[in-house]
């Protein structure tokens, strides 16, 4: 089943919104963020965020059935390494990179969520995330050129808001977890 190592690691998705939330109250902090600073919490944060989402992919013991985790957390390695690599990149740039990862990131998660709907109850809680995902996407690719301030913000927000989502998405994993027989945990 998939849901039972998910259920195990229940802590992980909840590393995942404690940081996304951490994440956002930091950009909110610093309004005056200069591109520099900006690169460097964001890039931080896709590390961590990927990090954690491989982990729990790799975690239990069918880990095909977690594919859409394992190919967000290689993804977010992949984004923090480039945007540690190449911190002198325009803000336009870094903005359609991060709508472009914002959109890949959320359709995973929808895709996962899809899968683990005949085995949770609350699935929508992870697909409110990726949706949340897309949209914040979509919207920063229609409006790159918003005034930097507009954006801290706007990334601050999402990132808050994808955070509550996975924490509760991770309270209902634990739930869940509470309720297997313990030969399943």
């Amino acid at each position: 089943m998939l849901i039972e190592p998910l259920a195990k690691n229940w802590w992980m998705m909840l590393l995942r919104g404690i940081c996304a939330i951490l994440f956002g109250l930091l950009a909110f902090s610093w309004p005056g963020l200069t591109l520099w600073v900006l690169i460097v919490l964001y890039g931080a944060y896709v590390l961590t965020d990927g990090l954690l989402a491989l982990m729990a992919a790799c975690s239990g013991d069918k880990v095909a059935s977690r594919w859409w985790l394992a190919l967000i957390g290689i993804l977010g390695l992949a984004a923090g390494c480039l945007i540690f690599f190449y911190p002198a990149v325009t803000a336009i740039l870094l903005l359609v990179f991060i709508a472009t990862w914002s959109i890949v990131h959320g359709l995973f998660e929808i895709a996962g969520a899809i899968q683990l709907r005949k085995e949770i109850d609350h699935e929508w809680l992870l697909i409110l995330g990726g949706i949340l995902s897309v949209l914040f996407g979509v919207l920063v690719l229609v409006n790159p050129g918003a005034g930097a301030l507009t954006i801290v913000w706007a990334i601050g927000a999402y990132a808050i808001a994808f955070g509550i989502l996975l924490v509760g998405f991770s309270m209902r994993l634990r739930k869940h977890r509470d309720t297997m027989t313990p030969a399943a945990t």
